[in-house]
């Protein structure tokens, strides 16, 4: 099954929690704070390969989640990174977040790498926060929450060429005919309800790799029909071979038509050198109609439509290496640059104040949410750190002025806290 469009859900690992343990040896009465720094959770990342061309392996596992990072020890034993979570997807996959429709990234090239999740840090244990003043800290971190976001993948056929034309024109039948792929045929509109991809050998050391792209019909560029799936994936290729039915009764009309639609659904694609080729030349009757329609082409601007017959193979050789010729004589795309680890635009430091149904105040936030996750709330100077955060980010502040009362709840991510002046 062809899938080239899907929405999947990605976490990466929350980071190990960091050690609060003072070392206890025998003849070493005051041997301090000894415990070790949490892993690093571990990050999702996507990254291209070639054995797939399409996006059907997600069409049955759609969460995915990469390891926690683990705990830090005694002896100032750090806790094992989690490894990366790596999740192939074909080339031409555009990756959007879902909830804003933002690209986060292309993918294009074989290796090509993206993370879109980046895992959490290792909290640090008690020995990071001896000091001169303090040197037996009862404080530590827990490991940093990981991110969890859904995005959508999109898949855009990449191909040297295309071939487009109006339904029922040939163009599954030319692909068969020169490739191996093996398209669904049959003498009506429509036959092809997804693109499919070929590769044709020229010769012993040039290939090809085309797609045929389902028929287009008129309003295709507002999305009447499948018309967005259809046209989205001619973007990727940089020559088209326009196949034009011997049956139809006006051929130039329907020239007219599809290049109209490719042009109105992105002018980039109205501007890509085309191969034009009149099919069904093992009909006679077409045969003898081609040299009228052939001047028509001419007086329209059209140089050398070719006549040929993808049933019979007429010409079908020539095609291929004109469409060659145009395609080594087009400028290659420019490289697409390695993609940034995707964050949020947004200020972590950020927060609201809300009200709950029972009275109390829910403080939302990524960095005081964050910081609740990583508190050690057993350990009162754990506790106490929390409250200058509270301070430096002025939610203390806030709180005031928004009118809370000794003994209110205030819930701070999935904590639940109680107000004390």
């Amino acid at each position: 099954m062809f899938i080239d469009e899907i929405s999947i859900t990605v976490s990466s690992g929350k980071g190990g929690d960091g050690a609060v343990h003072f070392r206890r040896e025998k003849y070493v009465p005051r041997g301090g704070p000894d415990g070790g720094d949490g892993g690093r959770g571990g990050d999702v990342i996507l990254e291209v390969t070639r054995h797939l061309n399409t996006l059907f392996p997600f069409q049955h596992k759609r969460i995915f989640r990469a390891e926690d990072g683990k705990p830090g020890g005694r002896s100032n034993m750090t806790g094992k990174s989690a490894e990366d979570l790596i999740i192939q997807v074909p080339a031409g996959t555009i990756v959007y977040d879902d909830q804003s429709g933002t690209v986060i990234g292309d993918l294009v090239h074989e290796g090509q790498r993206l993370t879109v999740c980046k895992g959490g840090r290792g909290g640090r244990g008690n020995a990071r926060f001896a000091t001169a003043r303090n040197q037996a800290p009862r404080i530590g971190e827990r490991g940093e929450p990981g991110e969890e976001r859904v995005i959508r993948l999109e898949l855009k056929l990449i191909a040297d060429i295309g071939i487009v034309g109006v339904p029922n024109a040939g163009k599954s039948t030319l692909l068969s005919a020169v490739t191996n792929a093996q398209p669904k045929i049959a003498d009506y509109p429509f036959t092809t309800l997804q693109p499919n991809l070929g590769v044709a050998q020229l010769d012993g050391d040039n290939t090809l790799v085309l797609a045929d792209i389902p028929g287009l019909i008129e309003g295709a560029h507002t999305g009447l029909g499948l018309g967005h799936d259809f046209l989205r994936h001619v973007q990727r290729t940089r020559v088209l071979i326009h196949l034009l039915d011997g049956l139809s009764e006006d051929p130039l009309a329907d020239y007219a038509q599809i290049n109209s639609e490719l042009a109105l659904f992105d002018e980039d694609l109205g501007k890509k050198p085309q191969v034009v080729a009149f099919n069904k030349a093992d009909l006679p009757f077409v045969k003898e109609l081609w040299p009228e329609y052939e001047l028509q082409f001419r007086d329209y601007g059209l140089e050398q439509p070719m006549l040929i017959s993808a049933v019979s193979g007429e010409n079908v050789r020539q095609l291929l290496y004109k469409a060659a010729q145009v395609l080594a004589e087009t400028p290659e795309p420019p490289p697409v640059a390695e993609m940034p680890v995707y964050r949020h635009e947004t200020n972590p430091e950020e927060f609201e104040i809300s009200r709950e149904d029972d009275g109390g105040y829910r403080v939302s936030g990524a960095a005081i949410e964050r910081a609740a996750a990583m508190t050690y709330w057993q350990y009162d100077q754990s506790v106490r750190r929390f409250q200058r955060i509270l301070e430096a980010l002025g939610i203390d502040e806030a709180l005031r002025e928004a009118g809370v009362e000794q003994g209110t709840p205030v819930y701070i991510g999935g904590y639940e806290l109680e107000w004390e002046d």
